[in-house]
């Protein structure tokens, strides 16, 4: 079956077509990361804009890691579907957003030149936390990083995306051409910021006088992404093939649903990606909040709970009632009262919204892939919610339950004696205390005795949790009913009822 590509694009079927002409498209963004959800989102608004005619907003995509996007997408012509999968079935589109992908261990010099262009006024960027290159401890840019110990040894040719930032806005500083925005997508809190501080930091230990043009010169708004964005399956390849007609390798699933809050803060001409659904504001902040401590917190909870409970996808978990009445419990008592929002926002109706999205049985969203990196997200999307509540002398049950049933995750062995793939940067760490301290439902003092060990682990609890007695003692009582029932059935005990 042939690939599609331009030239194929007219015998596509069954899907909706890029309503603008492709060939007129210049390259206005630069994304750094150019993943699935990239993909499924940022492109896909940006497609809407380009259909509108403003087409100076082409993407060229850098892959940071491996050639596979551009294995996938360079005989596309950078061409791909979009599947959107819902309860009532799928709409499929072709976005055509996507102009070409470079790869930067291949050539980090032509990433950089791309984005020292003049006519790219925006690089955005999906790396996730690690890309970061950040001290946990402090949050700031870690300048012992191996990789950014390289880069700043050899700026000309770097590997991280700090690293090619700022040389490409070094080139621009050279050249007298006006700096671009920097937006990053990932999903932290306060991610301009984050960005901000750690280009800058890199700039500083590089040349002063560098940090201080980016410093005043660019500008690096916050931004809030939502869409699931499960992975893509050689099934859904296939899938995809006898619907449209031709081979697509670079398909992306995705939700019906999907938000885009961006602080409006450029230093130049963007994309007018409020035509698009996009909503531009002053601040972030309490969407941002939102989003972490409801929609993601409520993922990471169902994720680990459900994993051990035998469900492979968060749909499957949401066919449980216990299940499904435990996450409106969390987000209704647990998180929700730690929120600002504006008034005006509907919050009862957004929780309502997410219960109906995790239980989308369209999507074959993973609860081992939404259970990766445990130590780095469970920070933002449980902890920082359970101290507000600590504070306040809230309800941290959930938050407890939450935190027991990755204990149990990361011990490495499931309920059924099966090994579990743990993905985490502290992997061996984490496996290392549960081989120290091993759960044993004879002798209940083995949970306490895992639950402090863990609490030590600063890099996930800071120094203030490992000493809220009425937060371990939670994270205990969890942990022993799970041990002792079972997770299924100690989530049933409690919330069948609810």
């Amino acid at each position: 079956m042939d690939r599609l590509s331009n030239k194929t694009l007219a015998r596509v079927s069954a899907a909706k077509l890029p309503r603008y002409d492709r060939a007129s498209l210049t390259v206005g963004i630069v994304h750094l990361g150019i993943g699935a959800f990239h993909r499924a989102h940022q492109a896909w608004y940006t497609d809407t804009v380009l259909a509108g005619g403003d087409t100076r907003w082409g993407i060229l995509g850098c892959s940071l890691r491996s050639s596979d996007v551009r294995e996938q997408l360079g005989e596309q012509d950078g061409l791909y579907a979009l599947v959107e999968r819902g309860a009532e079935g799928e709409r499929r589109q072709i976005v055509g957003s996507v102009v070409g992908v470079l790869v930067a261990p291949d050539d980090p010099k032509a990433v950089v030149m791309a984005m020292a262009d003049p006519r790219v006024s925006v690089v955005s960027i999906t790396i996730t936390e690690k890309g970061y290159c950040l001290d946990p401890a402090t949050g700031r840019l870690n300048l012992a990083h191996p990789a950014i110990v390289a880069d700043l040894k050899c700026p000309a040719a770097p590997s991280t995306a700090l690293g090619l930032l700022v040389a490409a806005l070094a080139a621009r500083r050279a050249a007298g051409v006006p700096s671009f925005t920097a937006l990053s997508c990932d999903n932290l809190p306060h991610n301009g910021r984050v960005l901000a501080a750690a280009v800058i930091a890199f700039a500083e230990a590089l040349d002063p006088d560098l940090a201080s043009w980016i410093s005043i010169n660019t500008r690096f708004p916050s931004s809030m992404v939502d869409r699931i964005v499960p992975a893509t399956t050689s099934d859904d390849r296939d899938a995809a093939a006898r619907a449209l007609g031709v081979r697509d390798e670079g398909v992306v699933l995705a939700e019906p649903f999907s938000q885009w809050v961006i602080e409006d803060s450029f230093c130049g001409e963007r994309p007018a990606w409020e035509k698009a659904g996009a909503l531009v504001v002053s601040d972030v902040a309490p969407y941002e909040q939102m989003k972490l401590r409801l929609l993601n917190g409520s993922h990471s909870l169902l994720a680990y709970s459900g994993y051990l409970a035998g469900y492979e996808t968060i749909s499957d978990v949401m066919q449980n009632a216990a299940f499904v009445n435990m996450c409106a419990v969390f987000m209704a008592t647990n998180a929700a009262p730690t929120l600002s929002l504006p008034a005006s926002f509907d919050i009862q109706g957004y929780q309502y919204k997410l219960l109906e999205r995790f239980s989308n049985p369209g999507l074959r969203h993973r609860t081992w892939q939404i259970a990766m990196d445990g130590s780095q997200k469970l920070p933002q999307r449980i902890l920082d919610s359970a101290r507000d509540q600590l504070a306040r002398g809230g309800d941290i049950e959930l938050h407890c339950l939450a935190i027991a049933a990755w204990a149990r995750y990361i011990s490495g062995v499931d309920e059924r004696g099966a090994e579990i793939d743990v993905q985490d940067p502290l992997a061996i760490e984490l496996r290392s205390l549960s081989d120290r301290y091993p759960l044993t439902a004879s002798e209940p003092n083995s949970v306490q005795a895992l639950v402090t060990a863990l609490l030590d682990v600063e890099l996930v609890f800071g120094r203030d949790l490992p000493n809220s007695e009425r937060f371990a003692s939670g994270v205990i009582f969890w942990l022993r009913e799970i041990l002792e029932h079972g997770i299924k059935n100690a989530v049933e005990r409690r919330f069948s009822k609810c």
